[in-house]
């Protein structure tokens, strides 16, 4: 316990069921794979935060967007 007698409690990570995406383009479905691949070793043990699923939406749509300007 801490000063006083107020237990003193880690901060918990903000878990969060998916968000809808907001790229336009992007479904849910979308993410949700490339989530998967981001954090197939998190799963078994933990859910995503909503900060997992905010970097997932973010890396899946540079990944794309990087795949593209390779194809031109």
């Amino acid at each position: 316990m801490g000063a006083k007698g107020i237990a003193m409690k880690k901060p918990l990570k903000h878990l969060a069921t998916q968000p809808e995406p907001l790229t336009p383009g992007i479904t849910r479905g979308m993410v949700r794979q490339h989530a998967f691949e981001l954090y197939r070793d998190k799963l078994p043990h933990d859910r995503l935060t909503l900060e997992d699923w905010v970097l997932a939406e973010k890396d899946l749509v540079q990944t794309m967007q990087s795949e593209e300007r390779l194809q031109r």
